[in-house]
């Protein structure tokens, strides 16, 4: 069987579109070549594919399947055709990423400044999400290379750890606090104290209630008096005596630094949470989202420190 590629092309063109006119402007074709090549595959795999009414035109069952690979036959075709130009041109052209906060704020940037300094011509669309919703872009292929804070469980997604970090108590930094810089932070107080949490979905969310475990506290007896999306937003309101909270040590060093807030650490390398790069099982990464995945996955291992 000899499935033309224009056939394909104008199937996904009129699914995409809903209307036969609008696929032939999309493609500079015209209408009766559009309606020539559907009748064409529909005649080969012997199956309706599309279903026609007076008001609009979707796919069957059948056509519903071919779809997604169609999509994807298309999409190899077009990254064919980039890698044989990548290979004989520069390194040039997007790379989408989708990163949840902590990877994203604080390990991202030195990832894409030091990529870029060898291929300047190269650049980024960068989508800032949880991990649960990162994962989900990927899954979708809607962004070539994600970075997350914690595994989240899709079948088609696959995970590369890149760094790991250590989780740390961060507390207002008054009197109250100071107190316990001599002798660590009890665990049992913990649960005594407001705490202020990221979000459900949240890969810091995830890892705190790791955490929390791991310290023989049950993360049902915190008691949350605020929940965030944003890393900055639990600096703050531990900063300004809103209550405490768990946090990765290398998004507290600001803070730290200018003593806005109080660290404390736990001497266990259970706690230490990692980050994941993530991609699509099944996706053949374009030359340059390849190259910047190789890139990251051994800037932390000192590969291109």
């Amino acid at each position: 069987m000899d499935i033309d590629m224009k056939e394909l092309e104008a199937f996904v063109a009129v699914v995409d579109r809903g209307s036969f006119s609008r696929a032939a402007e999309s493609l500079y074709l015209t209408q009766p070549t559009i309606s020539s090549h559907i009748a064409a595959l529909e005649r080969k795999l012997s199956i309706k594919l599309l279903v026609r009414t007076t008001k609009e035109i979707y796919p069957s069952d059948a056509g519903n399947l071919l779809y997604d690979y169609a999509k994807e036959i298309l999409r190899l075709r077009s990254s064919a055709v980039q890698a044989i130009y990548a290979f004989s041109h520069e390194m040039k052209g997007s790379v989408s990423i989708a990163a949840s906060t902590i990877p994203g704020q604080y390990y991202l940037p030195k990832l894409i400044q030091g990529f870029r300094s060898k291929y300047p011509e190269v650049n980024f669309s960068l989508q800032a999400l949880d991990s649960t919703e990162v994962a989900e872009q990927i899954a979708a292929r809607k962004a070539e290379i994600g970075f997350t804070g914690t595994i989240i469980s899709l079948p088609k997604c696959v995970y590369q750890p890149l760094a790991e970090d250590r989780l740390v108590i961060i507390t207002p930094n008054t009197p109250k606090y100071q107190a316990y810089q001599a002798t660590g932070f009890p665990v049992r107080q913990i649960t005594r104290e407001p705490f202020i949490s990221r979000e459900s979905g949240s890969g810091t969310r995830l890892e705190t209630e790791n955490f929390l475990k791991e310290m023989g506290v049950n993360p049902k007896d915190i008691q949350i008096a605020v929940e965030v999306r944003s890393t900055e937003s639990i600096k703050q309101m531990v900063s300004e005596g809103l209550g405490i909270a768990v946090l990765s040590q290398s998004a507290c060093e600001d803070y730290q630094q200018f003593k806005k807030l109080l660290v404390f650490n736990f001497d266990s390398i259970k706690l230490r949470r990692k980050l994941y790069l993530v991609r699509h099982k099944n996706s053949i990464l374009s030359p340059i989202a390849q190259a910047f995945y190789d890139y990251a996955a051994g800037y932390y291992l000192g590969k291109h420190a």
